[in-house]
């Protein structure tokens, strides 16, 4: 620069136009002298400036003629609206930017690529000091007219001899620039030629690109642009790395970690209208069902002025329709057909024809699969799946399991109309049901990845049956799609959705039968679900069409059936059946069976109930001659004409009888669960938890499950026979036996609806073992379970949670037991609590508490007056309790109640050693008394184990005090 002296003024015209990036032919005609002229002043510059080439010539120009010059400013649209998140899609395009001198952006039609292009621009715009350019290529058609449109952007002239790529590159050879080319999908080929001739030219130019497809090219480096979030969880889950969430400081803020709310909120407040925050999970569903695209949404905001949240989210049943009307100024983006029909254009027919097949797929599909569907050929199906999901019409997710394709909802809605306005879509759609059908059919074989594959394939198996049903055509094919879909949920443990399946094909059947075995199916399911009405209206559904197929047999049995589930499960119904519809049941499906054995013996069960129930309707409620162990004549006794116990126990062994003879075990087994349900009421607990264990050893070597001829019936009898064998358990002092059965029906998969009836009896059972650690746990499930079924109150309910405020009494924390208790109250205010279980579990807690007085006064009532209530579990536990109540709170009957104690509950190894401990209290036998200790631990009860212990006193104290602080218990205070 020390030769500045000697440039002359014409060669300063010369270097200052140079630095211009002027060609030499641009400069002659400025300046009105020859090229060859301008030519002999550059060599002169080149040689007294001491530079090497042009490029760093006009680098010595700019410090020359402009030191002071300030950096140009981004010559980028000037955005009208605010702009509402993508701080990760940002951060990482920013990113790309700095390490690739080509970034390709790439994303469907109105995801929100150039908004997303053009902050990334701003936000790089220090990043270079000759400038930001923004180029729209949507007007160029021709490729040969790109860096024309690049050229008028740039504010260059066409130079006489040169090409406009030439001018370009010159004008850009030594400038530290970014492009943006925006909308190049019509024009990618012409794009990469002319980018790699730009890009070689110069050094320091980088280029961001958007299109719907890539260029294709080495020196690419592609960024797929994601659909805005929906939500903070989501964020690392979608597709194809799509973007997280965040404010975007000072530009929009971000909704509960979802940018597609936001901008909803933003686009929709801008209309007028204010939306409150508890509409905000409503704005989330519509954006989901947008599948996150920024133009689709809105559009959509732009609408809530008019139609408000329900009407947008109604009118999204045509999307295409309702997502119009955008102010553009481009007519592709005023709706999303005009976006979709701008990528539509662009393809060939083939492709066409292939977007338009593929659109009656709701999930991700295979390449096979859409061969299948579509009908082409499937090496012309993977070229046209590749080349659609280039122009970013699909999306692709590579998996262990293969490549996968998904088109966006809106892409769908799309494809559809055009599917119809080829006549394409009765006969696409057809193949789509046969091909789900082939799948279920698939789903059927068990597998290891089964659940997997269910849960892939679900949504497709809906849609196509959802077309089905309603076209008489395809009326066989949908009921057969129906069943299907019935006993896969079953499997997969989708309760709810088996039952609507199962009267789905009912609905569908081509023949009475099969609608008849649907309802029956639907109704074992009900069962399974605890809903006992449901379950009574579809067995009087299958008896209807039963009857008026003519096949009275079928009738009789399912009449029965409803009868007799009425009896068994009674704790199912909310509004329970009246005795004399009951009644008049039997006395019809009697009339039905004829000689039928197999109705014969169905009938014989609800017989059996029917006499049982009315047993025990007719029982009077005590006897005062013998208050411990009510005699024949208390439990026989009743209404003149009205059937014994005894009687009730014939009537179910004739109906284990005729069960037996047919062969049927789930006839067999709900005939041995009313003769156990007798055999307790009469007295004999060893005898119907013996029954109760032969029930689920009958079921548990029968066939059934969702896909054998009993379908959900035979997984619905096993549970009702765990439940039994568990209670029957309880009932005897079995309390191993009653964990193992309770553990077993715990861990039932079908009983995920109903968490809380799973795990109530194992919560009972650990409790009165005294395993607190482990009832603690349960309980925890058990409440939570309880919750999400909306907090039912039912009977059975109530010892779970009587059990759960007794171990929280035990570890004296108050305030959970208070907790519990309210539960308790809430769940079941019967006399089942207040009367039965109720005062068995308040009698431990208060004794633990040393305050034999107030369990004395709990279990008041003689044994007769609340047979009602403890009958089949809690008889011999209230027995016992009682006995010990006395002894400690020193009743002068004492030695009396022992006695019948002692004789009412032989047998029962706990109630046996809680009786004799109380003989060993009253008799003051320290030695007896311990030896009652090891009784209990033989019979799996750590608690009075423990207890025992203290209550000896002495060197036995420490031991017990140690012992219930290793259950989790507070001390025991001994009276």
């Amino acid at each position: 620069m020390g030769e500045a002296a000697e440039i002359s003024p014409r060669e300063a015209e010369v270097l200052e136009l140079v630095g211009d990036h002027l060609s030499n032919a641009e400069i002659g005609s400025r300046l009105y002298i020859s090229v060859r002229t301008v030519e002999t002043h550059v060599s002169s510059l080149l040689r007294k400036l001491d530079v090497p080439d042009r490029r760093a010539l006009a680098r010595c120009a700019t410090e020359r003629t402009r030191p002071d010059r300030q950096r140009p400013a981004p010559a980028l649209p000037m955005r009208l609206t605010s702009f509402i998140g993508r701080e990760r899609e940002r951060a990482a395009l920013t990113a790309m930017l700095k390490e690739s001198r080509q970034v390709t952006a790439v994303g469907p039609g109105g995801v929100g690529k150039t908004r997303l292009a053009l902050a990334v621009a701003a936000d790089a715009a220090d990043e270079f000091a000759d400038g930001v350019w923004f180029v729209d290529l949507v007007p160029v058609t021709d490729s040969g007219m790109i860096a024309t449109a690049v050229a008028e952007a740039l504010g260059l002239g066409e130079q006489p001899g040169h090409d406009m790529a030439e001018s370009v590159a010159a004008a850009l050879a030594d400038r530290h620039a970014l492009l943006v080319l925006d909308n190049c999908e019509q024009v990618v080929d012409g794009a990469a030629l002319f980018l790699e001739r730009l890009l070689a030219a110069c050094p320091q130019v980088r280029v961001l690109l958007t299109s719907r497809s890539r260029l294709m090219v080495p020196f690419e480096r592609v960024y797929p642009v994601p659909s805005l979030s929906l939500s903070l969880s989501s964020a690392d889950d979608r597709e194809d790395g799509e973007g997280s969430e965040g404010g975007e400081g000072g530009e929009g803020s971000v909704v509960g970690g979802s940018d597609a709310v936001a901008l909803f909120i933003d686009r929709a407040t801008s209309v007028g209208r204010p939306l409150d925050p508890a509409q905000h999970d409503q704005i989330a569903e519509i954006c989901a069902r947008l599948d996150g695209m920024a133009l689709a949404i809105e559009l959509a905001a732009a609408r809530y002025a008019t139609l408000g949240l329900d009407g947008i989210t109604a009118a999204l049943a045509h999307p295409l329709r309702m997502l119009t009307g955008g102010s553009r100024a481009q007519d592709r983006h005023r709706s999303v057909r005009a976006a979709l029909d701008w990528s539509h254009n662009l393809l060939d027919p083939a492709d066409r024809a292939l977007l338009r097949r593929v659109s009656v797929f709701v999930t991700p599909f295979t390449a096979q699969a859409a061969s299948e569907v579509t009908e082409f050929d499937p090496a012309t199906v993977v070229d046209g799946l590749a080349r659609l999901a280039e122009q970013s019409l699909l999306a692709v997710t590579l998996a262990p399991d293969g490549t996968r394709y998904r088109a966006l909802e809106t892409l769908r809605q799309y494809g559809a109309d055009r599917l119809t306005e080829a006549g394409e879509l009765h006969d696409t759609r057809a193949r789509h049901l046969h091909w789900c059908l082939a799948r279920s059919a698939e789903l059927a074989a068990p597998r290891a990845d089964w659940r997997a594959l269910f849960d892939q394939a679900a949504d497709e198996l809906r849609a196509a049956l959802a077309w089905a049903e309603s076209r008489t055509e395809h009326r066989a094919d949908a009921y057969r799609l129906a069943r299907a879909m019935a006993e896969l949920a079953f499997t997969r443990h989708l309760m709810a959705e088996s039952q609507q399946r199962y009267e789905q094909a009912a609905a569908l059947a081509t023949t009475p039968a099969d609608a008849a075995s649907m309802f029956r199916h639907a109704a074992a399911v009900a069962a399974c679900r605890l809903h006992g009405d449901g379950m009574h209206r579809l067995n009087r559904a299958a008896a209807d069409v039963a009857r008026r197929a003519g096949d009275t047999a079928a009738a009789a049995r399912d009449l029965a059936a409803a009868a007799s589930n009425a009896y068994r499960f009674a704790s199912k119904f909310v509004t329970g059946l009246p005795p004399e519809e009951a009644d008049a049941l039997i006395s019809e499906a009697r009339e039905l069976a004829g000689a039928d054995p197999s109705a014969r013996a169905a009938v014989a069960l609800a017989e059996a109930g029917q006499a049982l129930t009315h047993a025990i309707s007719a029982t009077p409620t005590h006897s005062t001659s013998t208050p411990e162990a009510p005699d024949e004549a208390t439990h026989t006794a009743g209404s003149p004409g009205a059937p014994t116990v005894q009687e009730a126990i014939a009537s179910a062994e004739r109906a284990v009888e005729l069960a037996r003879l047919e062969k049927d075990p789930l006839a067999e087994s709900a005939a041995l669960d009313t003769l156990a349900g007798a055999l307790s009421w009469a007295g004999d607990a060893f005898a119907a938890a013996a029954t109760a264990r032969r029930r689920v050893e009958l079921l548990s070597g029968a066939p059934y499950g969702p896909n054998t001829p009993t379908g959900p019936a035979g997984t619905h009898e096993l549970i009702e026979a765990l439940g039994e064998a568990t209670e029957a358990a309880l009932g005897v002092g079995d309390l191993p036996g009653a964990r193992q059965w309770a553990r077993r029906l715990a861990e039932h998969p079908q009983l995920a609806e109903v968490g809380h009836r799973a795990t109530g009896w194992l919560l009972v059972a650990d409790t009165l073992a005294g395993d607190a650690e482990q009832a603690l746990t349960t309980g925890l499930r058990f409440r939570d379970a309880w919750q999400r079924a909306g907090s039912p109150a039912r009977a059975v309910l109530g010892p779970p949670a009587a059990a759960m405020a007794t171990v929280h009494g035990l570890r004296g924390d108050q305030d959970a037991q208070r907790d519990w208790s309210t539960l308790l109250a809430q769940v079941d205010p019967s006399p089942w609590n207040t009367r039965g279980y109720g005062a068995v579990f308040d009698a431990i807690l208060m004794l633990h508490q040393g305050r034999p007085e107030a369990a004395l006064e709990r279990t008041a009532p003689e044994p007769g007056q609340v047979r009602q209530w403890t009958t089949w579990i809690w008889l011999h536990w209230y027995v016992a309790l009682r006995a010990e109540a006395s002894v400690l709170a020193g009743a002068p009957d004492a030695a009396a109640r022992l006695a019948k104690a002692r004789t009412a509950v032989a047998g029962n190894p706990v109630a046996t050693a809680l009786v004799e401990r109380a003989a060993a209290l009253l008799d003051a036998d320290t030695e007896r008394l311990i030896a009652t200790a090891s009784a209990f631990d033989a019979a799996g009860c750590r608690y009075q184990s423990a207890r025992t212990l203290t209550l000896a006193g002495g060197e036995h104290a420490a031991r017990g005090a140690r012992a219930l602080t290793d259950l989790g218990l507070a001390p025991m205070t001994v009276p």
